[in-house]
């Protein structure tokens, strides 16, 4: 995936000289094919992340498309009120890359990790939110995120989990959810980012359950939604973020009033990682392994049908 975002950046920046990429002093084998492209367009604005954004909204002001690049737990969660004031208050076509989401960077512990970021920036207005679930998928975001001039935010999680869409690219233009399968299945598995491949994994344990794709958070594709909820016995979300103010609390909005069936939303706790390893190590600590994700859901839908009994 962050091959694609390389090749996404470097086309955008040759097809108009006014894309400008800005980084945090970070990211250099990622923007080694940028810089080497277009050395024009590459601003390395230091670690000063606040000023970062300042800088992009005044260039914004001046015509520029500037796309601002950092590790998720700093952008968008070190300059949020930038972000709110600076850009998504004038509305202007700044594009936030936050690298990294959820707990990718598992090694560094809670301060390089964001399981928050989509939540804090749903409240903010006029921002369009993206959480591509592959290569397809980001590319596919990139080319919607140009094709407009509001503020937008592009989350990156685990890069490294395989292909969703099996080598095809994806046809997005209508902002819809993206079924990953749709059998009419009494189960509907609703994923954003990693979580597509772990509700793809778990559904396969589970069974007679159809796989969605969100990659646009906001605005969200309430209609798809309703359309691919309707007559399902129970809806599971999956994310890697906080289960409080992400893609569990957008699908329980939309669907508040309109859905009596069992709702599991998947993802972290309220809780923060408190342990150290590999990413395979803090996804297991917070749950999300599909075995017990697998028995978390089975738990729900016997509960359910106990209720109904």
């Amino acid at each position: 995936m962050r091959d694609a975002f390389s090749h996404a950046l470097v086309a955008a920046a040759r097809k108009d000289p006014k894309v400008l990429l800005l980084t945090g002093d970070h990211g250099y084998a990622l923007f080694d094919t940028f810089r080497k492209a277009c050395p024009d367009q590459y601003l390395n604005c230091g670690i000063a992340e606040q000023n970062m954004v300042g800088v992009a909204a005044g260039l914004a002001k001046a015509g520029f498309r500037p796309i601002v690049y950092g590790l998720a737990a700093f952008v968008p969660i070190r300059v949020l009120e930038q972000i709110k004031i600076d850009v998504c208050y004038e509305e202007l076509p700044v594009t936030f890359i936050g690298d990294g989401a959820g707990v990718v960077y598992a090694q560094l512990g809670t301060s390089h990790q964001s399981t928050e970021d989509l939540a804090a920036l749903r409240a903010i207005p006029h921002i369009s939110i993206y959480s591509p679930c592959d290569r397809f998928e980001l590319t596919a975001c990139a080319e919607d995120i140009l094709r407009n001039s509001r503020p937008a935010y592009l989350r990156m999680g685990k890069a490294d989990l395989g292909d969703v869409h099996g080598g095809m690219p994806v046809d997005w233009t209508n902002g819809d959810l993206i079924p990953i399968t749709n059998t009419g299945a009494p189960y509907l598995f609703v994923g954003t980012g990693s979580g597509v491949k772990l509700a793809q994994n778990v559904a396969n344990a589970v069974g007679n359950a159809d796989v969605v794709s969100v990659p646009c958070l906001k605005p969200f594709p309430a209609l798809s939604l309703h359309r691919l909820a309707a007559r399902r016995e129970a809806i599971v979300t999956f994310e890697e973020h906080s289960i409080y103010g992400g893609l569990g609390g957008a699908v329980a909005e939309t669907l508040i009033g309109r859905f009596a069936g069992t709702f599991v939303r998947v993802g972290v706790k309220d809780q923060f990682s408190t342990l150290c390893g590999n990413y395979s190590f803090v996804m297991e600590s917070h749950g999300l392994t599909p075995q017990v994700v697998e028995a978390q859901i089975r738990k729900a839908l016997d509960a359910s049908v106990q209720c109904q009994e």
